[in-house]
């Protein structure tokens, strides 16, 4: 029985397709089973107003947003409801009286829903009015 030598020309190579074949598996696994959590919430620092900007258009229009989400139009009782076609209805109204280029200010309550402030928003683009200003409180100094 003659056994065969390894000549100096055949070297000992190591097979690495298997090993990359697992590498692969592995990675797929990984991300299979790894949950990515989404983010549900915006995560913002709103600014407080250091310096105080008025309004200079003369043709000015005031929602008041309370806690509840109620609305008040340039000082007006209380809105009979909070639906959007109301808000609507009295905004449209409030730009026949004044100038087509009036200026939307909205004054919410720090505790006032944010739906509330958005739905006054909505309401002032469907009407046609787009120069938006919110009045902040200023900070402290």
């Amino acid at each position: 029985m003659k056994l065969r030598r390894l000549s100096r020309r055949e070297s000992l190579r190591m097979n690495l397709t298997p090993l990359i074949d697992m590498v692969f598996l592995l990675l797929v696994f990984f991300l299979m089973t790894t949950t990515f959590n989404r983010q549900s919430q915006l995560e913002i620092n709103l600014p407080e107003a250091t310096t105080e900007q008025k309004a200079t258009s003369n043709a000015l229009i005031r929602i008041m947003v309370d806690r509840q989400g109620q609305y008040a139009v340039n000082d007006s009782p209380p809105l009979i409801d909070n639906r959007l076609t109301t808000l609507v209805q009295v905004l449209t109204q409030m730009k026949a009286q004044q100038s087509a280029e009036a200026t939307v200010m909205i004054s919410a309550d720090g505790d006032a829903p944010h739906q509330a402030v958005i739905r006054a928003m909505e309401a002032a683009q469907e009407v046609g009015l787009f120069k938006l200003t919110f009045e902040a409180q200023n900070s402290a100094p």
